[in-house]
């Protein structure tokens, strides 16, 4: 195999400190203590890396990233090494002094999530009672300070039917662009499956939607579109591929190629505490098992579109089959893609209550 590309992206998952607790979040459910956090100068050393070896954005992410005192210095090493800076926020904790500090480090670009367009139910979901209403106050402070605003809003069968109500609070806030995301189903989110997970008319009835929004608001705000693979035909190209185009950081310093790989058994994640970024990208197991196509089974090895979806995801392919090395079953050529059906069925059941996201203090 010829050298891999340098990364596109750095996703740096800086706390797994977060205010809310939304059951759909990623994050692994053996969260990573504020006491293994990355220090500052740490981070600091990795963000001169990522510059070095050719990457070309960082995302600052966790978590709530905004739990890091430090994230503004962060942001203006970044911002001074030359690499676009983008938020991930939740956005209950940008007041105006936050704001102000990230725009004198020089952020590009601020994503703010949202359960929910109807308040009672999005700090229902969020697990904080006034999130909703700080979410407003800190989509006004982005337009005001004339920076981007990707508006996210994740959807699954408990808030579904307010997607438009979604769309139309998005325009309001005079985002350039949403993500319309389905629930992706690792972490807390494959933990309360059965809670979120929408039936195949459901999704039917948000497609509806986003075809007809995608239509009227054509020009003016782009909307991406992340649908569930539980019902899908074909996998999605996870990561762009696996050690293709991002390396994700954990807070405590282990770098992954997706944000739920810690949950693969055989691996050992190396750290950006102990070896470089370089070495990580080039040479790292981790990283190069299921880069490519080498390692593919039948029948992604003869398939044409092995160069376009890598196989799918390789989480998934264990949660669902039981082995990270298995064609994604979210393929309909996948001798497990019934277990996707077997799992939109066990939802059909009465909705259980959710799981909250809670993190464990030592």
């Amino acid at each position: 195999m010829s050298a891999p590309a340098p990364p596109m992206g750095l996703i740096i998952e800086l706390t797994h400190r977060c205010p809310l607790q939304c059951a759909y979040c990623s994050n692994p459910l053996a969260m990573d203590a504020p006491k293994s956090e990355l220090t500052t100068d740490e981070w600091l050393h990795v963000l001169d890396q990522a510059a070095e070896i050719g990457i070309l954005q960082v995302h600052f992410s966790g978590g709530e990233p905004m739990a890091r005192r430090d994230l503004p210095a962060l942001v203006a090493r970044a911002a001074a090494n030359g690499l676009y800076t983008n938020i991930i926020t939740s956005g209950v904790l940008l007041t105006d002094a936050a704001m102000a500090d990230l725009l004198a480090a020089g952020i590009d670009h601020i994503q703010l999530s949202f359960q929910d367009a109807q308040p009672a139910e999005a700090d229902r979901i969020g697990g904080y009672h006034g999130a909703h209403e700080k979410k407003l106050e800190a989509a006004r402070r982005i337009r005001e300070a004339g920076l981007p605003l990707t508006a996210n809003f994740v959807i699954h069968r408990q808030n579904i039917e307010r997607v438009g109500e979604m769309i139309a609070l998005g325009e309001a806030l005079g985002a350039e662009r949403m993500e319309i995301a389905h629930t992706q189903y690792y972490g807390w989110a494959l933990l309360n499956r059965d809670a979120l997970l929408p039936s195949a008319e459901q999704l039917a009835f948000v497609n509806g939607i986003v075809v007809a929004a995608r239509a009227r608001l054509n020009g003016r705000i782009a909307i991406d579109y992340v649908v569930p693979d539980y019902h899908a035909a074909r996998p999605k190209a996870c990561m762009g591929g696996w050690g293709n185009r991002f390396i994700n950081i954990s807070p405590s310093g282990k770098a992954l190629p997706c944000h739920a790989a810690e949950t693969l058994p055989g691996f050992t994640f190396p750290s950006v505490r102990d070896e470089t970024l370089s070495a990580i990208w080039m040479s790292s197991d981790a990283f190069t098992r299921f880069r490519g196509t080498d390692w593919m089974p039948e029948p992604c090895r003869a398939c044409d579109r092995r160069e376009i979806d890598w196989g799918g995801c390789r989480c998934q392919a264990l949660a669902i089959a039981g082995d990270a090395a298995l064609t994604d079953p979210a393929c309909h050529r996948s001798p497990d893609h019934h277990l996707m059906a077997e799992a939109v069925a066990a939802a059909a059941n009465p909705v259980p209550d959710f799981v909250p996201r809670r993190l464990k203090q030592d």
